[in-house]
């Protein structure tokens, strides 16, 4: 299903993180939980996973639309090292929390949703905002490659790590209209202060089994982003038989920009889960 809608207008140790994720989901698990509209069922936990080059205030605006409906909401700390270790945290996070769980991943974080998912029966339905939906094998380096139109590359700036491995910043000067055309300009450019680098390796990486296989699965495609053609994510969403709703003009941002649409996307799979 394909629905188009106008366009209405540095990290701590990775123990701090793993302990403060799963607070925050012990929590969300131990607020009491309205139903669903229309069910006797609890509403699902939704678990947002940011991607490379930002950080989980992304989803602030998002969060709080999502929380208006009741949702149980947890923002997680992707550690942006790996694949299957960033996923395999996702993971631990969603096992922390009581009942069904709405997995939703922007950018690189579809890669780690799609990772954490695997084998998961809590996971009830995956949401890519910007997002990359892999299939086994595939790193999110070759997919953005699959189609023209990405201009990231010339964007970055490496940081030699002392273990061997290489973070990537977009460049601050440019990081408004790379990554968040859309966002106001001072608003854009805090972020690009605050973002958090991902590694090459990450970028890289194969991801392993495609969790989205038999879980409903939901795409939002914005089509001015930069970072990921368009014609990659239509792709990807065709390929996982997704849900699909496209922004047109909208940046890899759209989460910060446009986090009405995003919210609404979110409460569809949600409510379709629920019902």
């Amino acid at each position: 299903m394909r629905t188009r809608i106008g366009l209405t207008k540095v990290a701590s140790a990775a123990a701090v993180l793993v302990g403060a994720a799963v607070f925050a989901a012990a929590q969300s698990s131990a607020a009491p939980r309205e139903p669903a509209k229309g069910s006797g069922k609890p509403k699902p936990t939704i678990v947002l996973v940011h991607g490379a080059f930002a950080d989980s205030s992304s989803w602030n605006g998002t969060l709080e639309r999502l929380r208006r409906h009741g949702y149980p909401v947890i923002a997680a700390a992707n550690p942006l090292r790996g694949v299957a270790s960033d996923g395999a945290y996702v993971k631990a996070l969603v096992d922390s929390v009581d009942g069904p769980v709405v997995l939703v991943g922007h950018s690189y974080g579809g890669s780690v949703i799609t990772a954490a998912a695997v084998g998961d029966p809590k996971v009830q339905a995956l949401v890519y905002i910007a997002g990359f939906i892999p299939e086994q094998g595939e790193s999110a380096a070759a997919l953005s490659a699959k189609f023209p139109g990405s201009t990231l590359g010339d964007t970055l700036r490496e940081v030699a790590l002392p273990g061997g491995q290489t973070d990537l910043y977009v460049k601050q000067d440019l990081f408004p209209q790379q990554f968040a055309a859309d966002v106001p300009l001072s608003q854009a450019r805090l972020m690009a202060v605050t973002q958090r680098p991902i590694t090459a390796e990450a970028l890289n990486e194969p991801s392993g089994a495609a969790g989205w296989q038999g879980i409903p699965t939901w795409s939002l495609i914005p089509t001015g982003d930069k970072n990921i053609p368009p014609a990659a994510q239509e792709w990807m969403a065709e390929r996982a038989r997704a849900h699909t709703v496209v922004v047109p003009g909208a940046s890899h941002a759209v989460l910060v920009s446009l986090p009405d649409k995003v919210a609404d996307i979110i409460v569809s799979a949600a409510d379709a889960i629920a019902g």
